[in-house]
């Protein structure tokens, strides 16, 4: 029997920025399925230049105020790259406290606060609070320790102060390092609690399979968020940082004010998903417990298990992080004085938000100021993967009425956690 659908979203809840669902079907033939960015672009890259090396950092920071850190680490070490600036051993593991303090924030944020309503058949987390008070606590825990992180390293929990160029302009004392491992050594039930309620919901999560490309950093050793080349699933071949333009392939879309990107494919996928992918077997012990236990396998192309993925990592950045406290107290906190020395250049950063992996690239003229800002960001580059999984998942659910497919497609667009605002970046600007 043939079915009609007219589905007009406008915006879709429960994500960052604003994101629009067209669908029109008429007699069960399908005449559109249309995934709509209507954001205003922004214009970062314009704002920086002309700006000096050392104050790159604190505007692109306000990109996001979830991946803030990210967002300052991306440029942080475009920034070294192009200055020729090398940090100890002490900085980079104190980056990936910092690092980790967000992940486990936006992940327990967004599978707790926007998905887990979708799994319980509520429109928002308000009504979890009576029906699942203890669930709704242990995720506020989660975020809370995330934020503690933030701001004990990088001085604030939104937009990081104390992280710089060579270093960190505070360090955490060894009473605060131990502090925050007791903390970390405490949450870890209640990520398992966390764990067990996503998979007594399993079964409600969509069934659904699309051969994608996955995209996303890969060391040698470590399940990483910081350091790495440029990795994919379809190829053995990885990209330096330095060559991400070979990559992302961004172009414009009429539909988008965020422009789009594909590698091998017509469109790729990035975020939580794309790493464990690539990198599921350099999982930690109880991180690779948990994904067992809630049947995720690596090779994984059902774009609703990112939330999935999303819960094993937040057990992974917790392990590293106990590891990481305990390599710093062994070692001993040394003060620093990292000094700068302004110089002509270019250098692009790569690291992974908690959305999937972020690209900035600066150039400087001699006397340290930007002449050239680009930024790839993580949203943009799976806006043609989300158009991609609609135009494969409406004929599918065509027959079940249009309310069930609007909300399949609406837990579609919140499974990719997207910063759909931060993606819509316009780098050359002409006023006429």
């Amino acid at each position: 029997m043939g079915k009609t659908l007219n589905i007009d979203v406008h915006h879709v809840t429960r994500v960052e920025g604003h994101g629009n669902i067209r669908v029109r079907a008429s007699d069960g033939r399908i005449e559109e399925v249309m995934w709509q960015v209507p954001e205003a672009p922004r214009f970062f890259e314009a704002m920086v230049r002309g700006r000096r090396w050392d104050d790159i950092q604190t505007i692109v920071a306000r990109i996001c105020g979830i991946c803030s850190v990210t967002h300052s680490f991306a440029a942080i070490k475009a920034v070294e790259a192009a200055l020729g600036v090398e940090v100890s051993k002490q900085t980079d593991r104190l980056r990936h406290l910092l690092h980790y303090g967000e992940q486990l924030e936006s992940h327990v944020l967004h599978v707790g606060y926007l998905v887990a309503p979708d799994l319980l058949g509520q429109k928002s987390v308000v009504p979890l609070v009576a029906s699942h008070p203890a669930e709704v606590k242990t995720i506020i825990r989660g975020h809370a320790l995330g934020n503690y992180m933030m701001e004990l390293i990088g001085g604030r929990m939104t937009h990081p102060i104390a992280a710089r160029v060579g270093g960190f302009s505070r360090l955490p004392g060894a009473d605060q390092l131990r502090d925050l491992k007791t903390r970390l050594e405490k949450i870890v039930p209640d990520l398992e609690a966390i764990a067990a309620l996503v998979a007594s919901l399993a079964d409600r999560l969509p069934a659904f399979d699309r051969p994608t490309e996955y995209i996303a950093l890969k060391q040698p050793g470590l399940y990483t968020f910081y350091h790495g080349d440029i990795a994919s699933t379809d190829t053995a071949e990885t990209v330096p940082a330095a060559q991400f333009e070979r990559v992302v392939n961004e172009y414009v879309s009429p539909q988008s004010t965020a422009k789009w990107c594909k590698w091998h494919r017509d469109s790729y996928m990035v975020g939580a998903l794309a790493r464990y992918n690539l990198n599921a077997e350099l999982l930690l012990p109880l991180a690779a417990k948990t994904a067992k236990a809630l049947g995720l396998k690596k090779g994984c192309c059902n774009p609703y298990m990112n939330s999935v993925a999303q819960v094993v990592e937040s057990v992974q950045v917790v392990e590293h992080s106990l590891q990481l406290i305990d390599e710093l107290l062994t070692k001993g906190i040394e003060p620093e004085f990292p000094r700068v020395t302004p110089r002509e250049g270019e250098g692009a950063g790569a690291v992974e938000a908690p959305r999937g992996v972020l690209f900035h690239r600066y150039a400087f003229d001699r006397e340290g100021r930007c002449v050239k800002a680009n930024c790839c960001i993580p949203t943009n580059q799976n806006h043609a993967n989300i158009q991609k999984d609609f135009e494969a998942l409406v004929p599918r659910v065509i027959d079940r009425g249009q309310d069930e497919v609007r909300q399949l497609m609406e837990m579609l667009v919140r499974a990719y956690d997207p910063c759909i605002s931060c993606s819509t970046h316009y780098l050359n600007v002409e006023f006429v």
